[in-house]
């Protein structure tokens, strides 16, 4: 009996506990943000993804880079916040950390095309901001604004 007592608190630790990951606002050595048009919604979105077991952050950051865009992640450039809100993404409840990084664009090669349809990159005045994906608009609010958000 204590063995499905063990298997039930296992799923329920799986099941009922949100998703860690990481959201990227890439910056190129010309100021401009690289986002990458998904290939689920056709919406724009900011690279990054969820963490694998036993990775940290900045390893799981330069691989979703590297397999969204081709870029290689150069320094990360500062902590933009925390987002936990229930309802920002619409597949499962969703912890982000969404930093800056500055990128090298050693190449455009998309790594996972099941996913990504294209990469490019924007000057802030020309951000897509009501085609974004998930509260992508709200990350890229927060960073141009200069805010660190907890929410």
């Amino acid at each position: 009996m204590n063995i499905w007592r063990f298997i039930a608190a296992g799923l329920k630790l799986l099941v009922r506990h949100p998703i860690v990951g990481t959201t990227l606002i890439p910056i190129l050595p010309d100021g401009k943000i690289v986002l990458a048009r998904r290939r689920d919604t056709g919406t724009w979105s900011l690279p990054g993804g969820i963490l694998d077991w036993g990775e940290d952050l900045t390893s799981c950051s330069r691989r979703e880079l590297l397999e969204e865009t081709g870029f290689e992640l150069i320094k990360i450039s500062r902590l933009v916040g925390v987002y936990s809100s229930l309802g920002r993404d619409p597949r499962f409840h969703a912890v982000t950390v969404a930093i800056a990084v500055e990128v090298n664009p050693s190449s455009t090669t998309i790594q996972d095309a099941d996913e990504i349809l294209e990469v490019k990159p924007f000057e802030a005045s020309a951000m897509p901001l009501d085609n974004l994906s998930h509260d992508h608009a709200q990350l890229l609010c927060d960073y141009f604004d200069g805010k660190t958000v907890v929410a």
